[in-house]
């Protein structure tokens, strides 16, 4: 009989790393921090293996279904302005149909959080499931923790013990807020890209208020509003913020989208960005650079964090017991709508 041919946890015994580690170097998954070295170990134990990732050469466990469920905590309205969840779906996709698995996809919002779960896992019997904007206070997660179901969630869910697969939400909002501050503002808003109960959206908050605390600036209840995924309520909370009788010279708004509604509160206002407010968002969706001004924001690598929750999951779903959670690096993009400091305007 000839040499059987190498997988990938072949590789990943060679190399010392995890089968999610030599997925993420061989097919050079974008916002992944690995070390240099671990890379190179892993691509030289490919070599000397002669392995090539493939999925044809993949063998499911009997009784798989061939299916991964995705569950968005979104409802049908989001879905059509929300540029951030193309290319997350599309690292889905890539990573699922790589690995011959199906993508089923459910909306939360559209049914009780309960149903949705259960035709995903019992009638339509998926592999596990990939929640997306997850929420505090969920029965049924209980209920698949205890049953050691597969599931990853793309976002930090509070008391959980599931992986997760996110950015550093409030890093990023921390970085962008610095930002503003040392351009020398320190009256600066704050609108939230969705309601506060998702953790997302709390932690960006808390970025914001750390870089205000570590600067002793003030929290201005009145400069905090919050928004809902779409860019009208941007607009509403920035039309709020500029009726203040002493209203911000910047605005760090949580997400492109919304940040995008704001900014169009400010042109109708008569005013200019940023020589009158100055705006940051968080994303950097596409659209992002190609609106006036040019959009300051930080970058999220939303193909890498599609990519990387199948990758995790698929791991899970094959018998991977030692999963870690997966939190991707962003990066302050600074574009024209920031501004120069307050005092140099004139």
């Amino acid at each position: 009989m000839g040499r059987r041919q190498a997988r990938s946890q072949d590789v990943a015994k060679l190399a010392g790393v995890s089968r999610t580690t030599v997925s993420f170097v061989l097919n050079e998954v974008p916002g992944v921090k690995i070390t240099e070295e671990t890379r190179q170990r892993v691509l030289q134990a490919a070599r000397d293996l002669n392995y090539y990732p493939a999925a044809a050469a993949r063998t499911l466990a009997s009784g798989k279904t061939q299916r991964i469920g995705l569950i968005l905590g979104e409802g049908q309205a989001r879905l059509g302005v929300d540029a951030f969840l193309p290319p997350f779906l599309q690292g889905v996709t890539a990573s699922v149909h790589r690995r011959g698995y199906l993508l089923v996809l459910q909306l939360a919002e559209d049914v009780p959080s309960h149903e949705a779960y259960a035709r995903l896992i019992r009638e339509q019997q998926v592999d596990g499931v990939i929640l997306s904007g997850p929420r505090d206070r969920d029965p049924l997660l209980e209920e698949l923790a205890e049953d050691r179901f597969p599931l990853i969630l793309h976002g930090r869910l509070n008391r959980s013990d599931f992986p997760i697969v996110d950015v550093d939400n409030q890093a990023g909002a921390y970085q962008a807020v610095q930002h503003l501050i040392g351009l020398g503002h320190q009256h600066i808003g704050f609108i939230s890209n969705a309601p506060l109960s998702y953790a997302g959206a709390q932690d960006r908050f808390a970025g914001y208020k750390q870089a205000l605390g570590e600067h002793d600036l003030a929290q201005d209840p009145a400069l905090v509003h919050t928004a809902g995924f779409l860019p009208g309520s941007g607009r509403a909370a920035m039309e709020r913020l500029l009726s203040l009788d002493e209203r911000p010279t910047a605005v760090f708004a949580a997400s492109d989208v919304v940040a995008i509604g704001a900014m169009s509160a400010v042109h109708d206002a008569g005013l200019r960005i940023p020589e009158d407010v100055a705006v940051v968002g968080f994303d950097d969706i596409f659209l992002a650079a190609h609106v006036h001004p040019r959009l300051t924001t930080v970058r999220v690598p939303a193909y890498g964090l599609g990519w990387t929750a199948a990758e995790v999951l698929t791991a899970l779903i094959e018998g991977d017991e030692e999963v870690p959670s997966m939190i991707l690096e962003t990066e302050l993009i600074v574009r024209e709508s920031c501004g120069a400091p307050p005092d140099a305007r004139n």
